[in-house]
Formats: C-alpha cells, structure tokens, sequence
C-alpha cells in the first residue's frame, strides 16, 4: 500500500520570484521552519543533490537524508525524490507551479511508502505530512510575499 499526499497554495508574488526562492535549496533553512541545514553535494544543470538536516526533535534527534530534485524551468514543474530513503521505501514529490489570478499556485505532490520495519505506520506518515504541509506552505507563502513586498518598495 502506498500513501499520497497533495496540497496546494496561492502565493501572491510574481511567477520568477516563487520559482527563484522555492527552488534555490540552500537557501531552505531560512523559507521551511523544519530545516535546520541545507548542503548542496552536487549540482549538474538543473538538477541538484543535497542533504537536508531537520531541527532536532524532542528526542534529540536530528534526522538528515540525501535528496536530489530537477526543476524544469520551461513547465514549472520540479521531481525530486529521497536517495537515502530511511523509513521509507521511497519518497517522490512532484512540484508544480501554475499562474493564476491571485499570484502563483504552488501543488506538493508526494507518493511514498514506508519500509515494514519503520516504526510509523503508513497512516501515521500520511497524517504527519498532511498536517505539516498547510505549516510550511503557509511560511514560505508568507516568507516569498515578504520578499515581494520589499522588491516593490526599491
């Protein structure tokens, strides 16, 4: 059994400036509050491979994984996946970006599966990532319109 997740935010900056600062990884720590260090290992066209770090939990724990993404700068869309999968089997995320109206609507797409030895359900997960999603979507929402304010006030 697989899970799947999709959410969707209007972000209301200009179309370059959501795609600039969403896709500029090293640069996470300061746009999602989980992230506690980006590192960029390496980066080939528009693809990049890169360890994120979490903020420690209640535990202590700092969980870190190597993921790699390529955005498409053409369709606005971005692929990414975990190459060091942890609990997970596997872990994709589709990003898409689409103009409308009010600014740009930026969809998550993820699929995953957890590995059967993973001490949290596919339910869990499922449930942990639709209630994280709406918080980071919010912050960068709010972090990417901060900045298009402060573009349009020089």
């Amino acid at each position: 059994m697989a899970g799947h997740t999709e959410r969707a935010i209007v972000i209301s900056a200009p179309s370059d400036l959501v795609w600039k600062m969403t896709n500029d990884v090293a640069s996470w720590p300061d746009l999602f509050s989980e992230y506690a260090r980006a590192e960029i290992i390496h980066r080939e066209g528009d693809t990049v491979r890169f360890r994120l770090t979490m903020h420690p939990d209640e535990d202590g724990n700092a969980w870190s994984w190597v993921s790699e993404r390529t955005a498409d700068p053409v369709t606005r869309t971005v692929r990414a996946y975990r190459v060091e999968t942890g609990w997970f089997e596997y872990m994709n995320i589709r990003w898409e970006y689409r103009e409308v109206p009010d600014g740009v609507e930026m969809r998550w797409i993820q699929d995953f599966r957890m590995k059967p030895e993973s001490p949290v359900s596919l339910e869990q997960m499922t449930r942990r990532i639709d209630t994280n999603t709406p918080v980071q979507m919010e912050l960068i929402k709010e972090r990417v319109e901060q900045a298009a304010r402060r573009a349009e006030a020089v």
